[in-house]
């Protein structure tokens, strides 16, 4: 039977508005136009002392642990972060820093990046996937990136940004329904099986 799926967004953008946010919100629109889905996000510029000053899971308070725990649950998780100085944010790689090493294993993961230019596009497959490669999540084969000239504010007005998304996600649209149509889908993330068409690392 056919189930929603839960889709959780890890924001990794220090402001409340985001040009990430904006390309996320795009992803998830095209995904909740093809499936049943239900979105949240967790902004990690949001967490407070409570994470910031965690240096080990079981130094976090319990609202940070609550949002460890819904990515860790989710059905599909969208890491979105802005690129500085070639890379990620600190507090986006210290909040996976606390997530259980298994706990993302096999578990889809959409890429977003956003940056000043087209300079920092490679930030999804030199960053974000070994990352996401270490973790052993199946990380869809196409990442989302948008240059700050793609914007107006946090508005995406290049037509391309959205033809990719579309392209991007009917690429792993039909793995995202078998998912969905699973009867009874496993609770254990370690032990959920491959998606075929994502790139599960071991």
């Amino acid at each position: 039977m056919t189930r929603q799926l839960d889709v959780v967004i890890v924001n990794g953008s220090p402001t409340e508005r985001s040009k990430t946010m904006g390309l996320a919100g795009l992803v998830t629109t095209s995904l909740g136009n093809k499936l049943d889905i239900r979105t949240s996000s967790v902004d990690v510029y949001r967490l407070g002392s409570g994470f910031t000053g965690a240096i080990r899971r079981e130094d976090v308070t319990p609202d940070v642990e609550e949002d460890l725990r819904r990515v860790e649950t989710a059905d599909v998780l969208i890491a979105a972060a802005p690129v500085f100085r070639a890379t990620y944010p600190g507090m986006f790689k210290h909040f996976f820093d606390l997530i259980d090493q298994y706990a993302l294993a096999n578990k889809p993961v959409i890429l977003v990046a956003t940056g000043g230019s087209d300079r920092h596009a490679l930030v999804i497959e030199h960053a974000l996937r070994p990352l996401f490669g270490f973790f052993q999540a199946a990380t869809a084969p196409v990442g989302f990136y948008a240059n700050s000239g793609d914007f107006e504010g946090t508005l995406v007005l290049n037509n391309e940004v959205y033809s990719r998304i579309e392209v991007g996600i009917g690429d792993i649209l039909p793995q995202l329904r078998t998912l969905a149509d699973a009867a009874a889908p496993d609770s254990s993330p370690a032990a959920a099986a491959p998606i075929a068409g994502f790139s599960a690392k071991r």
